[in-house]
């Protein structure tokens, strides 16, 4: 744990911002508007911890980077289904940005991590 609460363990923050995705989709109501947004926000808020267990199990330099760089596009992926959201059922706003700024410092740290790696020989 940091300073501030957050889960150092990636693999288990990962998890955990899934679950919370899941948690959230669950609760808003379906319409047709919502349905395919809540379908897309699972695909790609799930998916950031799928594909970080991935990268953590690499078979090289290249294939970690790779695979940091689809968790990277599915977090950003996911604040624009959180943003879509917000904006087709208002009422869900505060909860979709929390969930938002967890998506975004998880980018945060996937650019990080492969600027990191690109700068080792």
């Amino acid at each position: 744990m940091t300073k501030g609460g957050k889960i150092f363990d990636l693999e288990e923050r990962t998890a955990k911002f899934g679950e919370d995705i899941i948690e959230f989709a669950k609760k808003i109501p379906k319409t047709i508007i919502t349905a395919p947004l809540i379908s897309q926000l699972i695909r790609a808020g799930t998916s950031v911890g799928s594909n970080y267990c991935e990268a953590d199990c690499a078979e090289s330099k290249k294939d970690f980077e790779h695979k940091l760089g689809i968790c990277k596009k599915e977090s950003k992926e996911t604040k624009h289904w959180l943003r879509m959201i917000a904006k087709a059922v208002p009422e869900f706003k505060k909860d979709a940005k929390i969930l938002w700024q967890e998506s975004n410092e998880l980018l945060l740290i996937f650019i990080s991590i492969v600027r990191n790696s690109r700068a080792k020989i």
